[in-house]
């Protein structure tokens, strides 16, 4: 599949050699700069819109930093135009709202599939097929997660396109179908609520590359609904540092 309109990658302007094979995703194109320190030799690859770029090395491999946006329509490209650059191996870092009482603001979740409410994945694979990551990255961020002694969670996130479709349900025309599935999902044990897993995990199955979330709780409106304590965390640093440590433990894997 070559590229569109020019001669790099029309969104991410980006072209083979660019980028490595390693990834990490993440939403805000602010916090890439942040996470390139971890990297060796990291520079600015690529400034684009939404999509910003640093590529440095990580155990000798060549890895990048790229950031997505918000929602499941700029993630999709983002990975669709990385895995043409020759990318294969990737891990989202972003941050959530916690669904569960017991997935208390500063712990992560990792995520072993994602509640495909986005409307992005339904252009690549029928409703039926489930999103899910892969398996080894799964458990390289779960050893990473324990390894740095963070409070971590493991299993179904949520996803959705429309953020103030869940905050403010009820100024909607359909709060209540948003308000019975919202709490369906819960029932169902869904652990956290974010908006591009589903989309990355589908388009990863379709394109036969490997793909994992870790994500930050900010916060959790079920244990304010239920009058509990609920502080807001914005530091996504042990999200990003079980990222980094995850790909070490992929890339030596490998060797």
């Amino acid at each position: 599949m070559g590229t569109v309109y020019s001669d790099k990658e029309y969104h991410v302007q980006l072209t083979a050699g660019d980028v490595g094979k390693y990834v990490i995703l993440t939403g805000d194109p602010g916090r890439c700069k942040d996470i390139a320190e971890y990297f060796d030799g990291a520079t600015l690859v690529s400034q684009n819109r939404e999509y910003v770029t640093y590529t440095g090395t990580l155990c000798g491999e060549k890895i990048s930093v790229v950031s997505t946006g918000i929602g499941g329509p700029s993630a999709a490209i983002a990975l669709e135009e990385l895995i043409h650059c020759g990318a294969d191996t990737f891990i989202r870092v972003g941050t959530s709202g916690g669904m569960q009482p017991d997935v208390l603001s500063g712990s992560l979740v990792i995520a072993t599939g994602a509640i495909r409410l986005d409307g992005t994945s339904k252009e690549y694979a029928p409703i039926e097929f489930p999103a899910v990551a892969d398996y080894d990255i799964v458990d390289a961020l779960r050893k990473a997660a324990a390894s740095i002694n963070a409070d971590y969670h493991v299993g179904v996130v949520q996803c959705k396109d429309s953020f103030y479709g869940q905050h403010s349900p009820e100024s909607m025309p359909i709060a209540a179908e948003l308000a019975q599935k919202w709490d369906a999902w819960k029932r169902c044990g869904a652990l956290t609520s974010e908006m591009e897993s589903a989309t990355l995990f589908t388009v990863a199955s379709v394109r036969r590359v490997k793909i994992g979330t870790v994500l930050l709780v900010m916060g959790n409106q079920t244990r304010r609904e239920m009058g509990l304590e609920d502080k807001i965390c914005h530091d996504t640093t042990l999200a990003v540092r079980t990222a980094v440590k995850a790909m070490k433990i992929l890339i030596k894997s490998a060797k």
